[in-house]
């Protein structure tokens, strides 16, 4: 029997590790969003940075790790059984949380997921212990008053990052303006002496003080002298910024590097338990029972050594933040995990990630309407002067490349790393990506980031982050509470069902990250570099070969998705018809990204040519998205035919249809060829044998239309219909990409 809890106790033991890797690469490399963001240094030496920060937090958390062991029940009224059915179950549901949501694109926090699922299996099995034994109660074995501090430290930290993120962004914005170059002279040392003050007495006085591996005379001293010392590093620090300043040291980027550090530390000192935490929790279970069990039975040897704290040897600690280092270094998902943050918060207007929600409008144009209220009582001079202090058109960016200025990302560090590290402190569980994100959030809109044309889109990205962080606590707490009774009443099948299921999820996570980071949108990197440069001719030259990319794509998707609809009407397949409407409608809602990317780089081009292409760009962009509205009118009605078994298409229509289908194949693939390469040379020819196309559909579709109403067989009346809108909308079709051809011409001929 011990043999089956020595197998979990290793399982656990290797969630650990893969935990630790997903971690960092989904949201534990928020940290680095700031430094990335504002391109302060080479990505190599914000990661160096960051991996000092990572070792010295993860050789500091060891008193976390009692959340996992009795943040949320009593350990001494449970089994060892029942402790570790429940560590299985908590990572268990971790797994299949993070298969589920990454599959539906879904965002999800690994603390929250950690924290609802320890409640919600605890929960399940304390509601049999009650109902098994009336001496019971949920008071003896759940710790409700540790649970709701930590649910509400979690959620609360949403608010309050946000709040502080807006306010002192807002007075450091209006202390330097966005020409950081010319104002820090008058408050850079006070500034920056705030900072390293702030983060030296979370991150060295009160990590020192509660730290294990200290001496208890030492933290007593440093905790009967803090004041004494924040004077003395406030003075020292603050003198030392302003002589860096006189120096021509850019100080912004050393509270930039420093804050790095500072928050790289908080998430190893605080999100170290969510990896960790649960799996050293059933080893240290694992060897108490091998250790003092002497023969009693696991369902009723008691694991009152979990209410004692964790004595974590620090080697486990230090090769746990090992393991974050190689993952941030090594993993391509760490790279890439940063753009939604940096997206909904950068200075410039351009792509957005998220389209528009109805609370997002009534979020919007509430805050709108009572800012307006606001401004009426504000006197004039005010006004004028805040408005000269928030100047966006004097921004100073380190490259092109960066989202937004030093400023900005000091406040997002520094504040972040400090709401962090005194929920550590207290030893509250605060997600990094939380506190991280609604900083950033808060600051963006505080520093005018977000204008009336992309603010309902900012919110509704805010919100849908948000509510995925929500929506993870009530699955987790539910998944959780299921897994863990079918583990505890299925017995030694269910957990060996349950660690297959587990390694089936990892295995096709990983199989379907491979395959999406395969389908990067490469036009991305030339939008990106559209909203950057300054330079209105090279952004009119990625313009052209964006929009010959789009062009030339669609047509040749155009074409593969009636093929396909065509075929899978032939072959009766209404599996493919399903598949086929799914990539019309991802399709179309790219359309309407890539037109508004374009749009943006069209305003961004020479005057001259934008106000002269601009007519054959829009008909280029509607003649793209006309594509799939026919594709779609001709889909649905095949699609509900197949689905319903009506009569398939009779030889004599498929062999009718033939040639045209072919001709159809032809000219859409010269018309793509035309718009790739750019040469138009038998571009009327290719208008003129469309039209002829045209006009013989035309003929077949009148000849239809007779054949249809001389039949005498009323059951064919379906299928005859259902041909009838194949001819018209095949002339549609033809229609469509003679407008798109002869826009692409315009618009792109010197």
């Amino acid at each position: 029997m011990s043999a089956i809890y020595f197998l979990i106790v290793v399982f656990l033991l290797c969630l650990a590790v893969f935990d630790l890797f997903v971690g960092v690469s989904n949201d534990a490399v928020n940290f680095l969003q700031s430094a990335v963001g504002a391109r302060v240094a080479k990505y190599r030496t914000i990661l160096l940075i960051a991996s000092l920060g990572v070792i010295v937090g993860a050789a500091m958390s060891s008193g976390m790790m009692d959340v996992a062991r009795h943040g949320m029940m009593v350990p001494r009224n449970f089994s060892f059984d029942e402790v570790m059915t429940l560590f299985l179950a908590v990572m268990v549901t971790d797994i299949i949380i993070l298969d589920v949501f990454n599959t539906l694109g879904m965002p999800t926090s690994t603390t929250v997921s950690l924290v609802f699922g320890l409640l919600g299996g605890a929960f399940a099995l304390a509601t049999v212990k009650v109902l098994a034994d009336d001496s019971l109660d949920y008071g003896m074995l759940l710790n409700s008053g540790k649970a709701l501090s930590v649910i509400i430290a979690i959620f609360v930290s949403v608010a309050v990052a946000f709040f502080f993120g807006s306010i002192v962004m807002w007075l450091s914005r209006l202390m330097f303006t966005f020409n950081y170059t010319r104002t820090a002279r008058y408050g850079i040392g006070i500034f920056g002496g705030v900072a390293f003050t702030a983060l030296s007495y979370f991150i060295f006085l009160q990590g020192i003080v509660k730290s294990p591996y200290v001496s208890t005379a030492v933290s007593g001293w440093i905790a009967a002298h803090t004041s004494l010392l924040l004077i003395l590093v406030f003075v020292i620090s603050a003198c030392v910024m302003q002589l860096l300043y006189f120096a021509k040291v850019n100080v912004f980027k050393f509270i930039v590097l420093m804050g790095t550090f500072g928050l790289a530390m908080a998430f190893a000192g605080n999100d170290l338990v969510n990896f960790i935490g649960v799996p050293l929790a059933g080893l240290d279970s694992y060897l108490d029972y091998a250790a003092h069990a002497h023969g009693t039975v696991p369902d009723a040897y008691m694991m009152t050594s979990l209410m004692g704290s964790a004595q974590t040897p620090p080697v486990y600690l230090l090769m746990a933040g090992g393991i974050m280092i190689l993952a941030m270094a090594t993993s391509k998902k760490a790279r890439n995990v940063i753009k939604t943050s940096v997206d909904l918060s950068r200075q410039d207007e351009g792509d957005e990630m998220f389209g528009s929600s109805r609370a997002a409008r009534s979020i919007v144009r509430f805050c709108q309407s009572g800012g307006a209220a606001v401004r009426t009582y504000v006197p004039v001079s005010v006004k004028r002067w805040v408005g000269s202090r928030f100047n966006k058109s004097e921004v100073i960016l380190q490259d092109e490349h960066a989202a937004f200025d030093l400023v900005r990302a000091s406040v997002n560090l520094v504040l972040a790393s400090m709401l962090i590290i005194i929920g550590t402190n207290y030893k509250l569980p605060l997600s990094t990506t939380y506190v991280t994100f609604m900083v950033a959030m808060g600051t963006s809109l505080a520093d005018k980031a977000w204008s009336r044309e992309s603010a309902v889109f900012r919110v509704t990205g805010v919100i849908s982050v948000i509510g995925g962080w929500f929506i993870t606590a009530g699955v987790a707490f539910i998944s959780c509470s299921l897994i863990c009774l079918a583990m505890y009443y299925g017995g030694i099948w269910v957990k060996l069902a349950m660690i297959a299921l587990v390694i089936v999820l990892l295995v096709r996570s990983n199989r379907n990250f491979n395959k999406k980071a395969s389908e990067v949108d490469k036009s991305a990197a030339t939008f990106r570099l559209m909203m950057r440069t300054r330079d209105p001719q090279l952004v009119w030259e990625l313009l052209y070969k964006q929009v010959s990319r789009t062009q030339s794509f669609m047509t040749r998707f155009a074409l593969h998705e009636y093929n396909l609809i065509m075929d899978a009407l032939a072959a009766e397949n209404a599996k493919v018809l399903r598949k086929a409407e799914k990539e019309l409608q991802t399709e179309l809602q790219l359309l309407k990204n890539f037109r508004r990317r374009e749009m943006l780089g069209l305003k961004r081009c020479p005057m001259d040519v934008a106000i002269e292409r601009n007519t054959w760009f829009h008909l280029g962009a509607n003649s793209n998205q006309q594509f799939v509205y026919s594709l779609r009118r001709m889909l649905e009605p095949i699609k509900e035919h197949v689905e319903n078994n009506f009569h398939p298409l009779p030889p004599l229509y498929i062999e009718e249809f033939r040639p045209v289908r072919q001709t159809i194949n032809d000219l859409m693939k010269q018309s793509g060829a035309l718009i790739e390469t750019g040469r138009y040379q038998n571009y009327r020819e290719i208008l003129a044998e469309a039209d002829n196309c045209k006009d013989l559909l035309s003929v077949i579709r009148k000849g239809h239309i007779d054949r249809i109403q001389k039949s005498q067989h009323d059951e064919q009346l379906k299928v005859g219909l259902l041909y009838l809108n194949i001819l018209q909308e095949s002339q549609e079709f033809l229609s469509v990409m003679r407008h798109q051809l002869r826009a692409a011409k315009k618009f792109m001929e010197n």
